[in-house]
């Protein structure tokens, strides 16, 4: 029987339920549509269960610091794994049932099934037709798995399957040290997994600053080794899995999976009615507005292929949600400040704008390294490296990428800089405590502000009746 609403949301992930969220607010006459489980993939098998895992791994992993700091006995510690991977899925399961409950409340308006376009405001799922006045995607993505590996798919894992494995095993390789890949080779590694890991670019987990990148490998390389630049060949031998990739062999019990996340839009049939997409299936679309084209269609989320991280797909589920309840032409929305994370240890971060999107503008860097830093020394985290990027005339500070301990901390304290949009002048009038890790992020700070072709004052405090911006160009 055909069904009419005002809106239809095509998936209830963070993005179809931030929409969800705004849609509400004007109108009851909406309708759903879900294909697959319910809980969004961050909670369900991606962010929440990754980090579990990975502060238990980092727990187990201090015992190592304790008796060079006179803590006896350390060395006797063991680890269940099995309990291990139990309590990941308890904590998981507490995550995704509220979330599944308070989706529930609107199952007399779920649909279940495969959405298929058939017009721009029409969707088929299964044999019932949907009329929406808008419609929003917001369908997620899925792990990308090569069709030629698919014959081993018995040993091989994504990060869906890490997290419903009753035990690990004791040899295992990851392909892929992208975010996802990192942070569980690390946890793994500390967990007492023999892991290798293995990158087909010579840069790990998106990096595009070589400094960064190199401070990275120096430090994840006391964890696990790392293979860079070959592709991965694998056969099946009768107790595991031969990776070969160029001259290096590894011989594992299993592989995870990480190289990449796919668009769940091939399933929509959207070049069956006249949108255009490209090579990845994805259509052309406004970040500000989330409208497809000039189409009644929004899309938000890990569906456009665009920024695969969960506050944007909430920003983009709110500003899909928005404009599809509200009146044509849609409201442009300013964006927040680029901000990524990777939780390994140390914690890496990009903000603003990185290395890369950089390039051909006139630029200075100021770093530091964690190596002689005296909190993280204290702590036994004293790896890693920032590296900010600021404007050389005036000294704006515009992004940075780094690799620190508590990094978590310092890209937040950045991004917050760079949409206050701060100098580093400003940012040296501020107040550092002593002894904190942000201390290296002044160091750096002062670094940047030394290459600034300013008039530099000649102290970090301001005279009384001067402001910041007294210094500049």
């Amino acid at each position: 029987m055909p069904q009419k609403a005002q809106i239809v949301i095509i998936g209830l992930g963070s993005a179809g339920l931030s929409a969800l969220g705004e849609v509400k607010k004007l109108t009851d006459d909406f309708l759903l549509v879900q294909n697959g489980p319910y809980g969004t993939s961050c909670a369900r098998s991606a962010c929440m269960p990754t980090k579990t895992l990975m502060e238990v791994a980092s727990l187990y992993h201090r015992r190592k610091n304790m008796a060079a700091r006179g803590i006896t006995g350390s060395e006797g510690l063991m680890i269940d794994r099995r309990a291990v991977l139990q309590y990941v899925r308890q904590l998981r399961d507490g995550f995704t049932n509220g979330m599944i409950e308070s989706t529930q409340r609107y199952s007399a308006k779920i649909i279940q099934g495969q959405a298929v376009f058939i017009e721009p405001n029409v969707v088929k799922v299964g044999e019932t037709l949907i009329t929406g006045e808008r419609i929003i995607i917001a369908t997620g993505s899925r792990q990308i798995f090569p069709e030629a590996w698919k014959k081993f798919s018995d040993l091989i894992l994504t990060t869906e399957d890490m997290v419903e494995v009753p035990d690990l095993p004791l040899r295992m390789a990851v392909i892929g040290l992208g975010p996802s890949g990192l942070e569980y080779a690390q946890a793994l590694s500390r967990l007492g997994v023999e892991v290798t890991g293995f990158q087909s670019s010579a840069a790990v987990a998106r990096i595009s600053d070589p400094e960064v990148n190199k401070a990275v490998i120096e430090a994840l390389q006391h964890d696990f080794p790392m293979v860079f630049g070959q592709q991965v060949e694998i056969e099946r031998h009768d107790d595991g899995l031969l990776l070969r990739a160029g001259e290096t062999a590894t011989q594992v019990d299993k592989v995870l999976l990480t190289i990449g996340r796919q668009p769940n839009v091939d399933g929509l049939g959207l070049e069956k009615i006249g949108i255009r997409v490209n090579e990845r299936g994805l259509p052309d679309f406004s970040s500000q507005t989330m409208q497809v084209a000039d189409l009644p269609i929004f899309i938000a989320g890990d569906a456009n292929g665009d920024h695969q991280i969960l506050h944007e797909a909430i920003d983009e589920g709110h500003i899909a949600g928005y404009n599809a309840v509200h009146d044509m032409p849609p409201h442009c929305f300013k964006r927040r400040v680029p901000l990524a994370i990777i939780f390994t240890e140390p914690n890496i971060a990009f903000l603003g704008r990185t290395y890369r999107q950089l390039q051909g503008v006139d630029f200075v860097i100021g770093s530091y390294d964690f190596r002689n830093q005296s909190r993280a020394r204290m702590s036994g985290t004293n790896r890693g490296m920032v590296r900010l990027y600021a404007e050389r005339n005036g000294g704006l500070l515009l992004g940075a990428e780094l690799a620190a301990p508590d990094g978590e901390h310092l890209a937040h304290l950045l991004a917050l800089a760079i949409d206050q949009k701060m100098t580093v002048f400003d940012l040296l009038t501020l107040p550092f405590y002593h002894p904190v890790i942000e201390e290296g992020l002044r160091a750096a700070i002062k670094d940047a502000g030394a290459q600034v072709t300013c008039a530099l004052k000649e102290t970090d405090l301001l005279l009384c009746h001067s402001q910041p911006s007294d210094f500049l160009c």
